[in-house]
């Protein structure tokens, strides 16, 4: 399945949650969630409780959703997460955090997911010291992601890097003079999607 160019808050509103999909909008009164906050579609009223697959399918949805990978790449992190020591469900959710675009939008260098994504591919960011153009790279304790000193002069990017800041920097993180320093990977505590990952585990494992 391809990149999907629908209205991004009807994703929110399936899943009854607020994804961060637009960025500022998000935490503003305007999002989605807090005017509509009811499924989308005409039947929307009329659907019958979710089957016990229906309630794991909706899991995996929602967490792709949330960090913007396809199917594929969905499955992949599931078979390393697998081979990792751990629960597999709090393994999952922590090879996620570490991609390089969701590593750019907690630390606040852009307003969403998506936007970080756009901001990676375009070379805007080094890590360690070297260049890097995929989202999907995975950071380590004690990588350094710092926006390059010519990105910095960018317009766009010292609108971003200049604003105020609506998201909240995790813990994990240590952000200063535009760059931020990976401390440790997160625990399932600091992970804010309200997700059940266990059923994820179970859809996988049939």
């Amino acid at each position: 399945m391809g990149r999907y160019i629908g209205a991004v808050c009807k994703r929110c509103r399936r899943e009854a949650q607020k994804l961060f999909l637009k960025g500022d909008r998000c935490y503003s009164p305007k999002c989605a969630i807090n005017r509509r906050n009811s499924l989308p579609g005409q039947q929307s009223k009329r659907r019958k409780k979710q089957s016990e697959y229906g309630l794991q399918l909706r899991e995996k949805q929602k967490t792709k959703r949330f960090y913007g990978v396809l199917e594929k790449q969905f499955a992949k992190y599931f078979e390393m997460a697998g081979r990792k020591q751990g629960v597999i469900g709090e393994n999952l959710l922590r090879l996620l955090e570490s991609r390089l675009d969701n590593i750019v939008f907690r630390s606040g260098f852009a307003s969403s997911r998506k936007e970080a994504k756009q901001l990676v591919v375009h070379r805007h960011f080094t890590v360690n010291g070297q260049k890097a153009d995929r989202p999907s790279m995975l950071v380590k304790p004690g990588d350094v992601v710092e926006v390059k000193p010519k990105s910095a002069s960018n317009a766009k990017m010292k609108v971003l890097l200049d604003g105020k800041r609506m998201v909240t920097v995790p813990t994990w993180i240590s952000v200063e003079n535009k760059k931020a320093t990976i401390l440790a990977l997160p625990n399932r505590e600091d992970i804010d999607l309200e997700v059940t990952e266990q059923f994820i585990v179970e859809l996988y494992s049939k």
